[in-house]
């Protein structure tokens, strides 16, 4: 099986990449290697898959259309799995182009591509962000998600809608993955974990948002990649049961598609996450905190009973475990 796995130089990319060439699979990995954050960190994770069997990594920009089709074409995947975007909710303040070329832009292209070899089943990213202004917890794929509250939620949601459209046109077999605060070694700087761990270990305060008052469902990248792993190789389609006067946007009559929320399913308070990384860290917290940001929720709390029941996912790792893991990872990656 050969799976396109686009984003490969990120996080989450990297994790899925190794687990996919660990079960022997042919892994054609792209990126093009963005300085949204430090790009050494992505070429160290690029250099940890350039010595595995069954690895073939391209540097392309999803943006140009031509090179995706003939890349697609000439390595003819089984698979497609899409995970390059240009994250962060606050960013999309100041540079909100960028979410238009990676996350509009791009995710046309890996469509067209998909259609052009009629991909047996395409995966892609989404995020917890799209529920935006609900507040009725936990979120579940049957709430509504017409009320995003950043940039980068708004243009995950057309993706999904996106999708939907060209599975119903074109057939093809589509499964959205909403992921909820993912963390774990290897992770982006710019996101919690390893921006407190990292101001924590220097003794620099940090920014607690809306004066603490916030959680999030906090979930493992083990956890995350065997969820993806699972509900690629759960090919989408057509829900018999589905109701066109009742329409539930998490499956479709008309289309194979499907949507998955993919999180541990608890919550943490985030006064609670900082005392456990105090805890693996071995210091106190400077905190600063500092009034909620604009795009930001107060809470994320996942519903996984969907993905429980379609493919068996069963989060396994505790947040005491996890940070216990992104601490040691942090302390040798970064020699502190």
């Amino acid at each position: 099986m050969t799976i396109f796995l686009t984003g490969a130089t990120g996080f989450i990319g990297l994790h899925v990449a190794t687990r996919l060439l660990d079960l022997g699979r042919r892994v054609v990995a792209v990126d093009n290697f963005t300085p949204y954050y430090d790009v050494k960190l992505k070429e160290a994770r690029w250099a940890r898959l350039e010595t595995r069997d069954g690895f073939t990594g391209v540097r392309l920009d999803l943006t140009d259309k031509a090179a995706l089709l003939e890349l697609v074409n000439r390595t003819a995947p089984t698979r497609i799995i899409h995970l390059a975007a240009q994250p962060g909710v606050r960013y999309g303040i100041d540079n909100p182009q960028a979410y238009v070329d990676s996350n509009l832009t791009a995710f046309m292209n890996v469509l067209e591509a998909a259609r052009a070899v009629q991909i047996p089943h395409l995966v892609f990213a989404s995020t917890s962000s799209v529920y935006g202004a609900n507040k009725n917890m936990p979120f579940a794929e049957h709430h509504g998600a017409a009320h995003p509250v950043s940039l980068y939620a708004a243009t995950k949601r057309a993706n999904e809608l996106l999708a939907h459209s060209y599975a119903h046109i074109f057939n093809i077999p589509v499964t959205g993955l909403r992921f909820f605060t993912v963390y774990g070694p290897w992770g982006r700087p710019d996101m919690a974990p390893q921006k407190f761990c990292a101001r924590i270990l220097a003794g620099d305060p940090i920014d607690v948002y809306n004066d603490g008052k916030m959680m999030r469902d906090f979930t493992f990248i083990d956890d995350v990649v065997e969820g993806i792993v699972r509900a690629t190789d759960h090919i989408a389609t057509v829900d018999e049961s589905w109701d066109a006067l009742a329409p539930a946007p998490d499956a479709s009559g008309v289309a194979p598609y499907r949507i998955f929320n993919i999180g541990r399913g608890e919550p943490v308070d985030l006064m609670d996450f900082i005392s456990t990384l105090e805890k693996h860290a071995g210091k106190k917290a400077v905190l600063n905190f500092m009034p909620i940001q604009p795009g930001d929720v107060e809470g994320t709390w996942c519903d996984i009973t969907s993905l429980k029941r379609a493919v068996g996912y069963q989060p396994s790792v505790s947040l005491d475990e996890g940070i216990a893991k992104t601490v040691a990872w942090f302390r040798d990656y970064y020699k502190v």
